[in-house]
């Protein structure tokens, strides 16, 4: 069997990722907005540092953000029990509504996309996620 062109596979993908992200867009939720709600969902309240470190951006970037969704009613800040001195950054019941009325339109729009493909379309999609989730390290298939 032939050796599949890493370089070719690493473009498809980014592409690929690029326009799922784009045609998925459904409110005003930046992706790093999004994406550190989802972390507070998961992973309960923690700190602005942990939360610039897991988003890839600097702490004074992730402190804006955090103020933008203290904001907008889908954070809260209270007082880290161990550190009185730091703040723990929580998700809000607004914030998970949110949150989840953004992931369910999502998935509508990719349920969408998946129905316009054939039954074998479907199978290698279906196929594929293993090696996708080891891709992005997710590993929850």
């Amino acid at each position: 069997m032939a050796q599949p062109d890493l370089d070719h596979l690493a473009q498809a993908l980014r592409e690929f990722a690029g326009g799922l992200l784009r045609s998925t867009r459904t409110d005003s939720l930046s992706r790093t907005a999004a994406s550190t709600l989802s972390w507070l969902s998961r992973e309960g309240a923690m700190r602005i540092t942990t939360l610039a470190e897991r988003e890839a951006v600097t702490q004074p970037a992730m402190t804006g953000l955090v103020q933008r969704l203290e904001a907008g009613g889908l954070v809260s800040r209270k007082a880290d029990a161990r550190d009185g001195r730091a703040a723990l950054i929580d998700i809000t019941p607004h914030g998970r509504e949110v949150l989840e009325r953004r992931r369910a339109a999502q998935d509508a729009i990719i349920i969408d996309r998946l129905a316009g493909l054939s039954p074998d379309e479907l199978a290698a999609v279906e196929a594929a996620l293993p090696a996708l989730y080891n891709v992005t390290e997710l590993h929850v298939v």
